[in-house]
């Protein structure tokens, strides 16, 4: 006859379940995540293939297909996957400072993951100049969302993890994920749930690593800064990448919350409009560029770090004024990538200034520089172009670019985009009752 068990055993019992259960959600949660990550960036390397086949058929076909594209995608957005605009990651962020279980679902749920999906890809088949980055953290956050409902008391934690996630798998760079979780998405270190989280960042990068093998996202930059003049390129390349950095952010915030005059009523009203001429602009931007400035910019950043060649001139302003338009536009889309590519044109034009010294080297500093001027995180910026990389030599070099880019993006831009725009989506999703 088997001894019945006592009150305190069973207490004890029924809380050693409850912490496996946990553990379990944050595991299968990480895999699931990484395998969403993977989808989604082979999913985005044949749309954007698609695009490029168009265009080797017809250069001006982007005129036509882009603009329309963008207008179809904000039609979507607004009609079927509300909160699914821009990047995504302020909406995962917004999620976590919520309380109300409704409203957290309204930013983060398997329903707006899959919309997040289709309209990304869609995006990069029209030539968008946008990231799968930001999009896929929104979906790690939905998915840990929605596995989150058997463990409810957890659940600001799941979204960090599933963010965290998103971002290990989708770079392949897990202690960038993890540094993110921390600076980005809740600006403090939460000790209850940091094991968990950091778990759910392994289970994920496992997975994006069996699926698609241990690889650097912009392959291997053994390049290091040389002499004593090479290194005056370190601030010169974050006071340019942060005020340019800072200047992207300030227009986006300006632009969500609203132009208060006319022509920001006119946008509300003519949505549809607006993006087609956004559109539009990414497309002649497109052309002037020579058709490199549309998508991700991952495949001309890889190749400039690699062969050391020159991006074009016009190649850093040029697609800071398209991924603008396309931030702006109302599509989902991140800004990770393209943020990283404008970094690296900039670099490429300051490398100018420095005759002899290694071009990739200095383009990797007016990447960290100017992705740290937008999203004013400055561990991340340089955790994750150290990671994506895989150049160690350039560590002390990032870190003083990232955080001189910080301080002058300030100037412009005093919150970093992505948590200024998430007040927007906190204000929206909370119940009148719980405001203050």
């Amino acid at each position: 006859m088997i001894p019945a068990l006592s009150t305190r055993n069973k207490r004890r019992l029924k809380i050693t379940s409850a912490r496996w259960q946990r553990r379990a959600i944050f595991l299968l949660g990480g895999v699931v995540v990484g395998g969403a990550a993977v989808a989604l960036a082979a999913l985005a390397d044949q749309a954007q293939a698609a695009f490029a086949l168009l265009l080797s058929k017809s250069r001006y076909a982007a005129l036509v297909v882009t603009p329309l594209g963008f207008a179809l995608s904000v039609f979507l957005t607004n009609r079927f996957f509300p909160n699914s605009q821009g990047s995504g990651i302020p909406q995962a962020i917004a999620a976590r400072h919520l309380t109300d279980q409704a409203a957290r679902g309204s930013l983060v749920s398997i329903r707006i993951a899959i919309g997040k999906i289709i309209l990304t890809l869609f995006g990069l088949l029209c030539g968008a100049s946008v990231g799968r980055e930001g999009p896929t953290v929104q979906v790690g956050a939905s998915i840990m969302f929605a596995l989150g409902r058997f463990s409810p008391r957890r659940q600001p934690g799941l979204i960090l993890a599933g963010a965290a996630a998103g971002v290990a798998a989708a770079f392949n760079t897990p202690l960038a994920g993890i540094v993110f979780g921390i600076e980005e998405m809740s600006r403090a270190f939460e000790t209850r749930t940091s094991s968990l989280i950091i778990a759910a960042v392994i289970a994920a990068g496992l997975t994006s690593i069996a699926l698609m093998g241990n690889y650097a996202y912009f392959g291997s930059s053994p390049m290091a800064l040389r002499n004593g003049i090479d290194w005056l390129a370190i601030p010169v390349c974050g006071v340019v990448g942060g005020l340019m950095g800072g200047l992207f952010s300030r227009i986006l915030i300006t632009m969500a919350r609203g132009l208060p005059n006319g022509v920001g009523r006119a946008i509300k009203r003519h949505l549809l409009a607006f993006a087609l001429l956004c559109g539009l602009a990414v497309a002649v931007c497109g052309l002037i560029s020579g058709d490199t400035i549309y998508g991700t910019g991952y495949a001309q950043v890889k190749a400039a770090l690699e062969n050391g060649a020159p991006l074009p001139a016009d190649f850093g302003i040029l697609k800071f004024l398209a991924t603008t338009f396309a931030a702006i536009s109302g599509i989902p889309g991140g800004i990770f990538s393209p943020s990283l590519a404008v970094g690296a044109g900039l670099g490429a034009n300051v490398a100018l200034l420095f005759h002899g010294a290694p071009l990739p080297a200095i383009m990797l500093l007016g990447m960290v520089s100017y992705f740290a001027g937008v999203v004013q995180a400055p561990i991340t910026a340089f955790v994750i172009v150290t990671e994506m990389t895989d150049n160690h030599a350039m560590v002390v070099p990032l870190m003083a670019a990232a955080l001189i880019a910080h301080a002058s993006s300030r100037l412009i831009c005093e919150e970093g985009v992505y948590h200024a725009l998430a007040k927007g989506f906190v204000e929206r999703a909370e119940p009148p009752r719980d405001r203050t």
